[in-house]
């Protein structure tokens, strides 16, 4: 069996939809979903069970339940970067975090879990995973989640006692089916195609930076059907344990971005972006912590056999829009 935490929500469900479609259902989704509209995200998916995050621990005492566990992927978390309760913070991404590599360790079994891009802070050390944990532990992250995620890594690379393989994914900005649920926190791919239907038009951010254009701030947007393949490799296959980033390797902007959206959603490739874009003043509070630039190395991520080509941003987004956000059933 394969436990999936944070199985209802985007990642994680989506990996879930991965596994289903590669045959397996013998899964457990760990996950709350509250009021939110999380459990459409596996109202189509076929696994063994279902329980709240709450009560993994009191399942996982009962011999018979830990002794059927293959791996444990670790999606669950709070991911909002806005969060400001820290004691919350660590609790739910360093604690719970903790005790399933606990569990994983003392099974000898994989432990495949979500770290993120935003223990890189302003990226002054650069995105590069493949560098000795001391130096990993020298990222700044600039917001409490950040540090959340980034405490844990520090804390991985000192245990002695470690799972059959670990593997902490540092996502980029991942877009795709899935995340409708996340209100604000959703992909700017799910913003804009929404704004442009009901406004006809999309508003970016004017650039406080030299060398970046109005709108030209660079992000490495990845696919969560890419996402959730790596994922699937790591899984079937004995890969080195540690670090790896999670993204597409190659940085565009938030102006490629929502004219990818809007050329997809429309269906006219000639759309014109002084038509359909509106640049506005960043809030002063952003302007001086803003990023303009994250892109992922992953040069580590080959070196282990993954050379799968990811969807291009433009491939990506066409199938997201066109595929899901377009239809009746935006659900995978």
């Amino acid at each position: 069996m394969i436990i999936v935490t944070g199985g209802a929500g985007m990642i994680g469900s989506a990996f879930v939809w991965k596994l289903n479609e590669m045959g397996i259902k013998d899964i457990l989704i760990v996950d709350k979903l509250r009021k939110e509209d999380k459990w459409l995200n596996i109202r189509k998916r076929e696994y063994y069970d279902w329980i709240d995050k709450d009560n993994l621990k009191e399942w996982l005492v009962c011999k018979e339940n830990a002794d059927n566990i293959e791996a444990v992927i670790h999606m669950g978390a709070c991911s909002a970067t806005t969060e400001t309760d820290a004691d919350f913070l660590m609790d739910n991404n360093f604690g719970y975090t903790k005790f399933l590599w606990n569990f994983c360790a003392e099974k000898n079994i994989k432990y495949i879990y979500a770290s993120s891009a935003a223990t890189y802070g302003m990226g002054e050390l650069g995105y590069n995973d493949n560098v000795s944990p001391e130096e990993l532990q020298k990222l700044m992250p600039l917001n409490k989640y950040g540090y959340s995620k980034k405490f844990f890594d520090d804390w991985a690379f000192k245990q002695k006692k470690q799972p059959k393989q670990w593997n902490g994914l540092k996502f980029f900005n991942v877009y795709g089916p899935q995340e409708y649920h996340k209100g604000r926190m959703a992909s700017m791919v799910f913003h804009t195609y929404n704004q442009y239907k009901e406004n006809g038009y999309v508003k970016l951010f004017k650039s406080y930076k030299e060398g970046f254009k109005d709108g030209e701030q660079l992000r490495d947007f990845v696919y969560v059907k890419d996402v959730v393949d790596i994922m699937y490799f790591m899984l079937v296959n004995d890969v080195k344990s540690g670090i790896y980033n999670i993204g597409t390797g190659k940085a565009r902007s938030f102006m490629d971005l929502s004219m990818a959206t809007m050329r997809a959603a429309s269906h006219n490739d000639n759309l014109d972006k002084n038509e359909v874009v509106k640049l506005i003043e960043m809030p002063e509070d952003l302007q001086g912590r803003y990023q303009y630039f994250t892109e992922a190395k992953i040069n580590k991520l080959r070196e282990i056999g993954y050379t799968k080509e990811m969807h291009s941003l433009e491939e990506g987004v066409k199938d997201y829009v066109q595929n899901y956000l377009a239809k009746e059933d935006s659900y995978l």
